[in-house]
């Protein structure tokens, strides 16, 4: 049997979603890096009556990692810790501990991803997800955008926030 070349599609995943969250890279701002040195009060600040703001925005990203790690591990046991699930709210109370807290809890859905990223064979990248119109491949590229997307509405905002 000819040596086959191995495939490079998970190391190159995995290098989006990461360049995506943390790593530098060329088209600006990560989504950590939108949190840096963040203050509740940024967090909390709305743009309009009806729209999120950053702190939701951390639950929802972190949410979306989890939902994402779950269709990859075909798991129906894992659970996100915090409801409601998909927008999140920020805490009654909210204090500097509880916001590092769920900085924390987007970190930790972003390493806990990597992993099933790294473990996915990639047979099975062209398939569909179970419940999902989206095959796998197109569910590990598009958290990475999701996380540019949101990065860029979290730099938005604190400008509008610096403006207003």
């Amino acid at each position: 049997m000819p040596n086959q070349k191995p495939d490079s599609r998970i190391p190159l995943l995995l290098q989006m979603v990461d360049q995506a969250f943390h790593q530098h890279s060329w088209h600006g701002t990560t989504l950590r890096g939108s949190l840096r040195g963040l203050s509740i009060e940024q967090a909390l600040w709305r743009p309009g009556s009806e729209r999120h703001n950053i702190w939701e925005l951390i639950l929802h990203t972190a949410y979306w990692k989890y939902i994402v790690r779950r269709r990859l591990t075909r798991s129906k046991k894992l659970s996100f810790p915090r409801k409601p699930s998909n927008w999140p709210s920020a805490p009654k109370d909210p204090t500097a501990a509880l916001l590092k807290d769920d900085v924390i809890l987007l970190r930790n859905e972003h390493e806990l991803l990597r992993e099933a990223i790294e473990r996915f064979p990639p047979s099975q990248l062209s398939h569909r997800a179970p419940e999902s119109k989206w095959t796998y491949l197109e569910h590990m590229h598009g958290i990475a955008a999701h996380d540019l997307y949101h990065a860029g509405q979290i730099q938005l905002i604190k400008r509008l926030m610096k403006d207003g």
